[in-house]
């Protein structure tokens, strides 16, 4: 009767993990991005975008953007890693793509479009302009003149508006090779008198992130005010809500409406997670910042610097910058040291593990560019990993053996004090002194396993360098599922599993050699924990279906080499296996 309620105790704990583990996951540990592939008759085939632009994946469009951006005047923005154009109305640079990224894996998949123009659907877009008391500054009508028609690194562009007061405005642009504007504005006072006048910049856009936003990855309003980067303030916050009762907890500063700071330096803008848009400041200035709502679904983060009073027959200037691209590690951690923009790299969630979690991308980025694919990449990163930790696992596995070695000794006391669990508790615990093992010897390895895998689960979740990168056969992109899965006959059969049934080839592999690992490891006294043992490898599977690729592989190569060492030690040790096979 007691096994029964063992058996019973274990198989309610492993529906409570297998069901429950995927709502908890969805909230603080999201899986992996979406399926990149789908297995149809044996084929990889690629899937669109789910959050790709109207243009680029269906019609739906307030107007298309091929009309809006003919009704005004442009100059042509290419670069390296940009193409797109800047509005001569209003100063907008509102019509951006990534050139060097794709909405999906297939060959002839558009670029990642990042900015479209007001009047189209998803529209998003920086300004810059000026406001002053007394004076006409221009506005989102004013149409500036240049005599310049192409933005490229090297081809800066200036624009001029001079109003019928004497006063002439000039934004001058220019950009680098990746991904940052320069914005340098002033003000030519012509006139009889003293006026007074602040620039100004903004990022608008239309819609909340299609990348949700996560207790792992914050996505959507972002910034670093005063040296500290806040993650605080989410869209709901612009859309009146108060903030939650975990964000209360953990002592959040967003509130309700519009969300308002004043910072020496720093940055603000919008994040989704692999691109951002956000505006920056001259490092040495004061400003006002926010985070707000307009009309309808537009959100906009802004900010203006102290009012500058220009005396007759003067100019005034100011330096801005302007980041509208992918957040590459290497690229964000450059401006920060180049250009001074504090905490940049931050614009990445690393959350507080970004002292390990950087170094663990760094190793994974370096062996990339060693072998050139980043499955190989994980595999030799699993091998370093193991290897270091050789010495510490080899005591674990000797603890192990030496567990296995006294089984038959423990049983004695179980049948012995199996009606005084106190008695039976003292009489392991001096059998464990006398036989010299530690049950506990191997929770080590694997306590010091978890920042690793930690660290490697936000690495494929967060950076793009990730982003659908193949490794061999059906495996297009490590930061996806596996989409091969047995139960649709790996696709030969019209029929997509739900994700939670999506189990794919890896996920089942995991299993297995977590199952051959547990067989070679001592039998539990407590039947409970020996009865979660036999059924976890299978849970697992379950719950890693959802999970990157990469961490899959990642999750198998290192059952492999556990598996691989505890081989070897039993090898070296043929007494204890011997006694472990008796037990």
């Amino acid at each position: 009767m007691e096994n029964w309620r063992n058996v019973v105790l274990a198989c309610v704990l492993s529906l409570l993990v297998l069901f429950g583990w995927p709502i908890v996951a969805n909230h603080f540990f999201p899986p992996a991005n979406p399926p990149a592939t789908k297995i149809v008759k044996g084929k990889s085939v690629p899937l669109p975008a789910p959050g790709a632009t109207p243009a680029a994946d269906a019609p739906a469009a307030i107007r298309a953007r091929e009309v809006v951006l003919k009704d005004s005047p442009r100059i042509v923005i290419d670069t390296p890693r940009l193409r797109g154009s800047i509005n001569l109305r209003g100063a907008r640079i509102d019509d951006l793509v990534l050139a060097t990224y794709r909405e999906t894996i297939a060959k002839d998949s558009p670029p990642v479009r990042l900015l479209s123009p007001s009047g189209t659907a998803d529209a998003y877009f920086a300004a810059f302009g000026f406001a002053g008391d007394g004076v006409t500054t221009p506005n989102d009508q004013t149409l500036w003149q240049t005599q310049d028609s192409l933005l490229a690194p090297g081809k800066p562009v200036t624009l001029t508006w001079r109003n019928d007061q004497g006063q002439l405005f000039t934004i001058k642009l220019s950009v680098d090779e990746n991904y940052l504007f320069t914005i340098e504005q002033s003000v030519a006072n012509l006139s009889g008198n003293a006026i007074s006048v602040r620039p100004w910049s903004l990022v608008s856009r239309t819609g909340h992130s299609k990348d949700p936003s996560t207790w792992t990855a914050h996505t959507g309003p972002i910034g670093t005010f005063n040296g500290a980067t806040n993650y605080d303030v989410n869209f709901a916050n612009l859309d009146g809500q108060e903030p939650g009762f975990f964000a209360r907890i953990g002592g959040t500063t967003a509130q309700a409406g519009t969300n308002s700071f004043s910072s020496k330096g720093g940055w603000l803008g919008f994040t989704d997670k692999y691109w951002l848009t956000t505006i920056i400041p001259d490092p040495a200035k004061t400003i006002d910042a926010n985070f707000r709502k307009g009309e309808g679904d537009r959100y906009q983060a802004d900010f203006s610097a102290a009012p500058v009073i220009v005396p007759q027959n003067r100019v005034a200037r100011s330096t801005s910058h302007f980041f509208a691209g992918a957040k590459e590690v290497t690229v964000l951690d450059a401006y920060k040291k180049n250009q001074g923009f504090a905490n940049f790299d931050r614009a990445i969630d690393w959350g507080w593990f970004i002292w390990f979690e950087k170094p663990i991308f760094n190793v994974l980025d370096w062996l990339f560019k060693l072998v050139g694919n980043f499955g190989v990449a994980i595999i030799l990163l699993t091998c370093i990993v193991r290897g270091l930790m050789f010495p510490i696992a080899q005591k674990q596995f000797a603890s192990m053996a030496a567990m296995r070695a006294v089984q038959p000794k423990m049983k004695e006391l179980q049948e012995k004090h199996k009606d005084d669990k106190q008695k039976l508790q003292q009489e392991l615990l001096a059998l464990y002194q006398k036989e010299k093992v530690n049950p506990l010897a191997g929770c080590l390895p694997i306590l010091l396993q978890i920042p690793i895998f930690y660290a490697l689960y936000k690495v494929l979740m967060l950076t793009i360098e990730m982003r659908h990168q193949p490794f061999v056969a059906w495996i297009k992109d490590l930061s996806a599922p596996d989409p091969m899965t047995p139960l649709n006959l790996f696709g030969l059969l019209d029929f997509t599993p739900p994700g939670f049934l999506a189990i794919g080839v890896l996920p089942i592999l995991l299993g297995i050699t977590m199952w051959l690992q547990f067989k070679l490891n001592p039998t539990a006294t407590d039947p409970v924990q020996q009865q979660v043992f036999s059924i976890m490898p299978w849970i697992f599977m379950f719950i890693m279906a959802p999970f990157a690729a990469g961490l899959q592989l990642y999750w198998t190569v290192s059952n492999l080499l556990t598996i691989a060492q505890q081989k070897w030690l039993y090898s070296r040790h043929p007494t204890l296996r011997a006694q472990a096979g008796k037990a």
